[in-house]
């Protein structure tokens, strides 16, 4: 070690930061690097979500219509040829349930869920879960199956 090669402890030494608005004499006084006038130079001041100066926001611009019906629900649909491909592949043999779809990610836990019509249906399957089309029940049935409801 010698003098043109001595420094401080590594962590020892912060760099603070600019010290503003404490006079004219810092270079950084006034102002305060804020700017002249406007909202964004006073204290206190937060940036409204949405607010665009006073014009007009575009959520107030834009025309509203229609409803949200609180008493909707929502089924996840399962096509009879995903039922199929089930079959294909081993993964189901005769009983399809809710527990069985969730398993094979076909539905989440929470959802109810809804056998659509698409597709060809050749295996016998007993089915149960909350809804049916009259396409998918028949081709269910057609197919020598059972079709029951939660």
């Amino acid at each position: 070690m010698t003098l043109n090669n001595l420094k401080p402890a590594a962590g020892s030494v912060k760099t603070q930061g600019k010290r503003i608005g404490r006079g004219q004499g810092s270079g950084k006084g006034g102002t305060a690097t804020r700017g002249h006038k406007g909202a964004k130079s006073r204290s206190g001041y937060s940036r409204k979500v949405g607010f665009e100066g006073g014009q007009m926001p575009l959520q107030r611009r834009v025309p509203k219509f229609g409803f949200t019906n609180i008493n909707r629900k929502e089924y996840v649909g399962v096509n009879l040829h995903k039922l199929q491909e089930l079959v294909d592949n081993n993964k189901i043999t005769d009983t399809v349930t809710f527990d069985v779809l969730v398993e094979n990610r076909l539905a989440r836990k929470n959802d109810l869920v809804k056998i659509l019509g698409n597709g060809e249906l050749k295996a016998k399957l007993n089915v149960t879960v909350h809804k049916y089309t009259a396409t998918a029940k028949a081709a269910i049935e057609n197919a020598g199956g059972t079709a029951e409801t939660l």
